[in-house]
C-alpha cells in the first residue's frame, strides 16, 4: 500500500514538473521576438497616436507566458479606463492573476476590468507550473 501511494506521488510530481517543460533553445528567441513586437506596438511606428482607437489599444495587454516568466517585467495602463488582458501560454501551462482586480485567467484567455486607483499591482502565475512557479511574477502599473 505504501509503495502504491509513493508511486502515485512520484508520478504526480513528475507530471507537475513537466507541465512547464520546454526547450531552452527556443526561449531566448521567443522572448527576444516578443520584446521586439511589444516595442513596435508601444512606439506605434509612424502612425499617429491621437486617434480614439489608439487610446483604447493602450489599455489592451497581450501577455505571453513562457517557462517561469511573462514576456515583460512591467505593464502600464491608465486608471479609470477599461483594461483587457489577453493571455497566451507559449511554453507550458500557465495562468495569470491580479488579486486586487479579481482577475484569474487559467491557461489561455481574456479578462476585462477597470482599475480606479493608480499604483503598482502584482501579476502572478495562478497555475502551478513547476520549479520556477513561485518566481513567475510581473507588475501592473496603473497611472
Amino acid at each position: 500500500m505504501r509503495k502504491s501511494i509513493l508511486m502515485v506521488l512520484m508520478l504526480s510530481l513528475l507530471l507537475l514538473l513537466a507541465a512547464c517543460g520546454g526547450s531552452d533553445d527556443e526561449s531566448g528567441e521567443t522572448k527576444q521576438e516578443n520584446e521586439q513586437n511589444q516595442t513596435e506596438q508601444t512606439t506605434g511606428g509612424d502612425e499617429s497616436s491621437e486617434s480614439p482607437e489608439s487610446s483604447e489599444a493602450d489599455n489592451t495587454l497581450d501577455i505571453a507566458a513562457t517557462d517561469f516568466e511573462f514576456d515583460q517585467e512591467e505593464y502600464t495602463v491608465q486608471s479609470g479606463e477599461e483594461v483587457t488582458i489577453n493571455l497566451t501560454s507559449e511554453e507550458g501551462m500557465h495562468g495569470l492573476a491580479i488579486d486586487e482586480f479579481d482577475v484569474n485567467i487559467e491557461e489561455e484567455g481574456t479578462a476585462t476590468f477597470t482599475p480606479e486607483e493608480p499604483g503598482e499591482y502584482e501579476i502572478y502565475c495562478s497555475v502551478p507550473c513547476g520549479e520556477g512557479h513561485a518566481n513567475m511574477k510581473s507588475t501592473l502599473v496603473v497611472q
